[in-house]
């Protein structure tokens, strides 16, 4: 793989990840202008709102270069006599030919063309998901090595994987708002897998990571990081928790920004403040009502035996 990989790699997750977030503030909520919103059909059949821009051209070249190089890696691998090798690549080709399928389907759901535009565009969300998840499934597997560094590193991988999940599980409602930051939180979690594989990239193939640890490479695209000592282990593994805790207070910082910039152009529809009166026409009619004390309850209740008394002839001071 190398270091040109992984940089190219996380640069282009990054770019992704960008355009995701910056896309989500364009989220047309309106229906289409040829579908009449007060129609029965309309009614019943109501579809969720389809993105204005689209980054399937970057995921499609994107996916293309994953499938280039893990060919490439593939029959390395065979050349080398490497089958754990040629297998993890098998992994990689099929992950990288779902996301290639996603971007064919977005760019036809999106177009012109009347044959393709009756799609739902749930339909991407979905091979979308199917996508993470598989993309999940293969950092959370790939155990070449038990003891190599590089697993803590690919553990770590999994929460802006399952972030880009749970994200897009949310933009399977048809709400606007609801799709617009599951969008929003999709493309933090793009940002964040880039810089990953770039902090990866540095790790891994220089003298980033740790002192006494050397990269074993069998072939290309299974390599594993071994360290000398116990102690270089557990020093690996905290600089790289480390390096992530430094990758993930930047996504927050980020974050923050681009939702306070969505917010603010289509953020969150405000309550109608008509319905509320003034504090003043509120204490004008509470000016009539008042609390009687204990005291007062006490002098009616002795004036109401004192007449029961009276009535039956007794004089209450006999």
């Amino acid at each position: 793989m190398g270091i040109l990989s992984y940089a190219v790699a996380g640069g282009a997750f990054a770019v992704i990840g960008a355009w995701e977030s910056l896309d989500s503030s364009n989220l047309d909520p309106n229906p289409s202008s040829g579908t009449d919103p007060s129609s029965p059909m309309a009614q019943i059949t109501p579809s969720p709102p389809k993105s204005v821009g689209s980054s399937s051209i970057p995921v499609a070249l994107l996916s293309s270069l994953f499938i280039a190089n893990s060919i490439f890696s593939f029959f390395s691998s065979i050349g080398s006599r490497d089958r754990v090798g040629s297998m993890l690549q098998l992994q990689i080709l099929a992950v990288a030919v779902l996301f290639l399928v996603y971007a064919i389907l977005t760019y036809l759901v999106n177009s012109k063309n009347a044959v393709f535009v009756a799609l739902p565009s749930s339909i991407t969300s979905l091979v979308l998901l199917f996508g993470f998840i598989e993309e999940f499934l293969m950092f959370y597997l790939q155990k070449k090595d038990i003891s190599g560094i590089e697993n803590r590193y690919y553990d770590l991988m999994l929460v802006p994987i399952a972030i880009c999940v749970f994200s897009t599980i949310f933009e399977l409602k048809p709400d606007a708002n609801t799709r617009r930051f599951a969008k929003l939180g999709r493309g933090i979690g793009l940002i964040l897998q880039g810089t990953w594989f770039l902090q990866m990239g540095l790790s891994f193939f220089t003298e980033f990571i740790t002192n006494n640890c050397t990269l074993h490479e069998k072939s290309r695209g299974n390599f594993t990081i071994k360290c000398k000592g116990h102690s270089d282990y557990h020093r690996a593994k905290a600089i790289a928790t480390l390096q992530f805790n430094c990758h993930l207070a930047l996504m927050v910082a980020l974050a923050t920004g681009l939702f306070s910039v969505v917010a603010n152009k289509k953020g969150y529809l405000r309550e109608d403040h008509s319905k509320y009166r003034p504090l003043g026409a509120e204490m004008e009619n509470l000016s009539t009502f008042t609390l009687d004390s204990d005291e007062e309850d006490e002098i009616r209740e002795a004036s109401s035996v004192a007449k029961e008394a009276g009535l039956n002839g007794i004089s209450p001071h006999t």
